[in-house]
């Protein structure tokens, strides 16, 4: 499937800096926010102006990504984290919720890609990545389990959008902390393939700041190209960037969908994507197989010079570390 979508960056807040009780072992960094593609609503997508001085193209489309991501609050509505600090290596309820400019929790969403809201928890190194899926009590606090295996300095994204008229797609983010002693741990070098669970997963194309490009993804199985993938969130792939150093969060679906009688259940997922500037981007791409959503990531570099998708040799890597769906 060729036909991708544009993405929308989004900034994100600078690091929380912590004492030496916390630390990054096997954390993610930089998370990007998407930009829905033609026919299949995206959610999370930045408000966009015209491309001026400050300004990221779209690729052809005369627009700019607003920035987003970094705040906590943004069009009269704030992500509260009631549990903003948890124990590495255990296993821990997360609770928040979305309230509105008078202080009251929201209820009320529209339904993007089968969910009310999505939310996703990256570490500020990278390496570790949670894709979550809480649900919501009549009140409006929102819960879901999780379990961040080393200590340190986490992002918490909320990506959703009110079901009010008039009402825009956000990506709120805030801070949250894993105690435990301290270990960052360096962003993985730059890979065209990926391990999971016995299956391979090659990445070809690039990012390109300020430009639009092609990120084709294939999916192989015991040296069998993958032809039945599962359906995802309304897709046979879904895929999350983030940018290394500040957070900034870039949420994309392939230009494609099951049973639009063009897209075919694998082996390849591609996707169109604008880097918002030049630097390092961790990729996180989910697939369903066999009944079960696996994480494959890679390391890419945007801007840097005779790079695309990384080296044309890639070492395999292994699987984000205690990913769960």
């Amino acid at each position: 499937m060729n036909t991708g979508l544009r993405i929308t960056a989004f900034a994100a807040a600078a690091a929380t800096t912590f004492g030496t009780a916390y630390g990054v072992g096997t954390g993610v960094g930089p998370v990007v926010a998407d930009e829905r593609p033609a026919g299949h609503g995206g959610h999370g997508a930045a408000r966009e102006e015209e491309a001026t001085g400050g300004g990221v193209s779209d690729g052809g489309h005369g627009a700019a990504a607003a920035a987003g991501g970094l705040q906590v609050s943004e069009d009269g509505y704030t992500l509260a984290l009631e549990t903003p600090r948890v124990a590495a290596g255990k296993r821990t309820e997360l609770r928040f919720s979305i309230r509105d400019e008078s202080g009251r929790k929201v209820t009320a969403f529209a339904r993007e890609h089968g969910k009310e809201l999505h939310f996703v928890v990256a570490s500020r190194d990278l390496t570790v990545y949670r894709h979550l899926h809480p649900t919501r009590a009549a009140d409006g606090t929102w819960s879901t389990s999780a379990d961040l295996p080393a200590a340190g300095a986490y992002r918490a994204f909320a990506d959703f959008k009110p079901a009010k008229e008039g009402a825009g797609a956000l990506t709120l983010g805030a801070d949250l902390a894993a105690t435990g002693a301290y270990a960052p741990a360096p962003v993985p070098a730059p890979a065209t393939t990926a391990r999971v669970d016995g299956y391979d997963v090659t990445l070809t194309g690039g990012l390109r700041p300020g430009r639009s490009g092609e990120l084709r993804l294939r999916v192989a199985k015991d040296g069998r190209p993958v032809t039945d993938l599962q359906p995802h969130l309304g897709a046979y792939g879904h895929l999350v960037a983030l940018r290394s150093g500040d957070l900034a969060y870039l949420h994309v679906h392939p230009g494609g969908e099951p049973g639009d009688g063009s897209t075919e259940p694998g082996p390849e997922v591609s996707f169109t994507a604008t880097a918002p500037s030049s630097g390092t981007y961790r990729l996180f791409l989910d697939f369903r197989h066999g009944g079960k959503v696996r994480t494959a990531a890679f390391t890419v570099e945007a801007g840097k010079p005779g790079t695309s998708a990384g080296p044309p040799a890639g070492r395999p890597e292994t699987r984000v570390p205690g990913h769960r769906h």
